[in-house]
């Protein structure tokens, strides 16, 4: 083989092998990224809860507030 050939071969194969580790490592982080998103969908979920047992406790404040008063 020429020295152009063995070159052009070994160009190759370290194409193949960054497009690889580039591909694997894409995939992990738009994996860590889905997580997060999961965790922020569940927040906005437990929001609206959070938000009527915050009226329910001020409705119950006001009321012992109008007792004492």
């Amino acid at each position: 083989m020429t020295e152009a050939v063995v070159v052009a071969i070994l160009s190759l194969i370290g194409t193949f092998a960054g497009s690889f580790s580039g591909m694997k490592l894409m995939s992990y982080r738009i994996e860590q990224l889905e997580k997060k998103v999961d965790r922020y969908a569940t927040i906005t979920e437990r929001i609206p809860v959070i938000e009527e047992q915050i009226r329910g406790i001020e409705h119950r404040l006001e009321d012992l507030e109008r007792k004492i008063n």
